[in-house]
């Protein structure tokens, strides 16, 4: 069936009332009125021969038929979006300073990589880079964006999703030499772990749907997880540790992986800013960049894996 550009505009029409919630919702949205949004929907309606939305008097819901077309018109909607942003760029070259900080491990194998590429694409934009563990108050230090391994705790500041990032249970091969290889969860209790005192202390592990937690102890600590990870390495226990910082480590023969039968929680990556800077061009600039850079990261890994 060939495709008509009133027809295309329509299918965008449909997208933004879907997410949108209403007709006259959609209308303010994308600056025309309630009328010409609801003819839209029924030229698409008539075009097409099926219902796409039940209506009542007070809202709208999706048919069948029309959550599946959805899908397809909301993607037309973004790629369109994302073109007209592109050139928008292209037009106006952002410039300025942002105020990034982040946990070190992180910042020196994953985000500060990123923004050496960021600069390549953005050369008039100015960062500064705090690497630190701790977690910072961003509005009283004056950050732009702080990357961080939680939900969004203070409700004061927003967050968006940037990654989400295996994590495996390592340890060096001296190690295991010492004090045995683990084959089964039971048997973490009786290893000694380097324990990373800015996450939780409670491990969860699953297979097959069954869960099993371990509590973790052990003679070292600290607070800086490439610190974690040199401990790891130097042979003084177990620890959970990034796919991405480990997987390299176990190439080289300096880490092992136990029990990958299991399946262990990952972690969640968020940027996070101060209420308002999402109007920031050259923000959501980066945010956008460090979105698909941890995915391609994550692709990266994945297909080395699959490779070994």
């Amino acid at each position: 069936m060939d495709i008509s550009f009133e027809q295309l505009k329509s299918m965008v029409v449909f997208s933004h009332v879907v997410e949108q919630g209403s007709f006259s919702a959609a209308a303010k949205h994308i600056g025309l009125s309630r009328a010409v949004v609801s003819y839209h929907i029924k030229k698409l309606e008539q075009q097409l021969g099926i219902t796409l939305l039940n209506r009542s008097t007070r809202s709208i819901a999706l048919t069948q038929a029309g959550n599946d077309y959805y899908q397809r018109c909301r993607i037309i909607a973004q790629q369109a979006s994302a073109a007209n942003q592109q050139i928008e760029n292209v037009k106006n070259e952002p410039e300025g300073l942002i105020k990034i900080t982040c946990p070190v491990n992180v910042g020196l194998h994953t985000i500060v990589p990123a923004l050496d590429k960021f600069r390549h694409l953005y050369p008039k934009i100015e960062l500064d880079v705090m690497l630190s563990d701790e977690v910072v108050n961003i509005v009283k230090a004056g950050i732009d964006l702080a990357i961080r391994g939680a939900p969004l705790l203070d409700s004061n500041l927003q967050a968006r999703k940037l990654a989400v990032l295996a994590t495996c249970l390592c340890g060096a091969p001296s190690y295991f030499e010492q004090y045995g290889y683990p084959s089964k969860p039971s048997e973490l209790k009786n290893h000694n772990w380097v324990v990373y005192k800015l996450a939780e202390q409670r491990l969860t592990l699953e297979k097959a749907g069954q869960r099993y937690f371990v509590d973790i102890t052990g003679t070292i600590a600290t607070n800086n997880a490439t610190a974690r990870t040199a401990f790891v390495e130097g042979g003084h226990g177990l620890a959970r540790i990034p796919v991405y910082d480990a997987w390299p480590k176990v190439q080289a023969g300096r880490l092992q992986t136990v029990l990958d039968d299991h399946q262990l929680l990952p972690i969640q990556v968020y940027g996070v800013f101060p209420p308002g800077a999402a109007r920031s061009k050259k923000l959501r600039l980066l945010i956008d960049f460090l979105q698909q850079y941890f995915q391609q990261q994550t692709n990266n890994v994945s297909s080395a894996q699959k490779r070994q």
